[in-house]
């Protein structure tokens, strides 16, 4: 597979003289789902099933728009939401398909009611 950006350069037209020329964009510069995906599968492959997990996680993640990631990490913040707020975060999360992230937000829902963590 060849490595390329999220908007499907390759690695090898991303250099710095591109940059000091204002040829690249930042999609040029954002890594891939493929590539993640990838990297997942040899981290599995090699006995890495923590990074392989946390490798399709970002997967998921290059799908979501900044204002999303964003809101997402401010969300996931203790004090900053309540359990209703969290599952409502996984809900959107799943309807844009990131379930593996809306599965990460439910457990850190639940942990965080353990812990009084929520708003």
């Amino acid at each position: 597979m060849t490595v390329s950006s999220h908007s499907g350069r390759s690695v090898a037209e991303v250099t710095v003289e591109a940059a000091r020329n204002g040829d690249l964009v930042l999609d040029d510069i954002r890594i891939s789902r493929e590539t993640l995906l990838v990297q997942a599968a040899t981290a599995e492959r090699t006995g890495s099933a923590q990074l392989a997990m946390n490798l399709r996680r970002a997967a998921e993640m290059t799908a979501l728009s900044s204002d999303d990631m964003l809101s997402a990490y401010e969300a996931l913040r203790p004090g900053r939401s309540s359990f209703a707020e969290l599952q409502d975060l996984a809900q959107r999360l799943a309807g844009q398909q990131a379930h593996i992230c809306a599965e990460f937000v439910r457990e850190a829902a639940e942990v965080y009611q353990r812990r009084g963590l929520l708003r």
